[in-house]
């Protein structure tokens, strides 16, 4: 398919989908949204099993597109794009079977940050930052953004970033423990892919099974965690991924999973 707003690639199981609007940071449209979400099919249907989203150029995204293009500026009622847009697309995120990897090349500001922010895995560039710029606009944090950072770095942090509106360096933000990994600029991308190769060289059931768990632990209390552990740990010992991995520790080798 070829795309207008990003590009997709594939190497063996991890596929990377790059915002490709340079010429305006990467600024989000719904199309962009759009194409990212038929990206994502592609990749599930191509048999990747972990994803890399990054940006051209010297930013990761800008955020929402204030001007737009070709009609695509912003509504009088910017929830409908959040309706029509964004959040389908951060539920989609969420709920997927394979792992996301971020590789924060650049800026990421307002929605850019939220974005930056689902990756399971994030590296982030030593140049890069983030920025919940909302505020500075008139506006309040959207594209899962408040959960992201508030869940990340806790309330203080949360409030500071969307209260004040400053830029969050990479040594900052690894410290604040809303990023995983901090790289040489030129490193970020290809680091943020070979983390995803590894992931896609693992037992997909389980790891599929470990991003729902973590998330729903968020919202849950104890018992609740326990009863989601222990369903889940039951599914994961009948995967041919676990047979394997127990065959392989008596054979003193490294397990070779299927992904089953």
């Amino acid at each position: 398919m070829t795309y207008a707003t990003i590009s997709y690639e594939r190497d063996g199981r991890v596929a990377t989908i790059t915002i490709d609007r340079p010429a305006r940071m990467n600024a989000l449209t719904p199309t962009v949204f759009a194409e990212m979400t038929v990206a994502i099919d592609s990749a599930l249907a191509d048999g990747a099993r972990a994803i890399v989203l990054t940006g051209a150029g010297k930013a990761f995204c800008s955020g929402a597109d204030l001007v737009g293009d070709g009609g695509e500026g912003l509504p009088a009622d910017l929830g409908e794009t959040l309706d029509a847009a964004y959040n389908p697309f951060v539920r989609k995120v969420a709920a997927l079977d394979v792992p996301l990897v971020t590789a924060i090349n650049g800026p990421a500001v307002g929605a850019g940050t939220a974005l930056a922010l689902l990756g399971d895995l994030s590296v982030m560039a030593r140049s890069a930052y983030l920025m919940l710029a909302f505020v500075n606009i008139g506006l309040v944090p959207d594209a899962g953004a408040t959960w992201l950072v508030a869940k990340a770095a806790g309330r203080t942090k949360a409030l500071e970033m969307a209260l004040l509106g400053e830029r969050v360096g990479a040594d900052e933000a690894l410290a604040a423990g809303l990023v995983t990994r901090v790289s040489d600029d030129a490193d970020c991308l290809s680091t943020a892919q070979a983390l995803a190769a590894k992931l896609a060289a693992g037992p997909a059931v389980a790891i599929g099974m470990i991003r729902r768990q973590v998330a729903a632990a968020l919202a849950s209390d104890l018992e609740e965690t326990l009863a989601a552990e222990r369903a889940n740990q039951s599914r994961a010992g009948f995967t041919r991924d676990f047979a394997e991995a127990v065959a392989a520790f008596g054979e003193k080798r490294r397990p070779v999973f299927e992904g089953r």
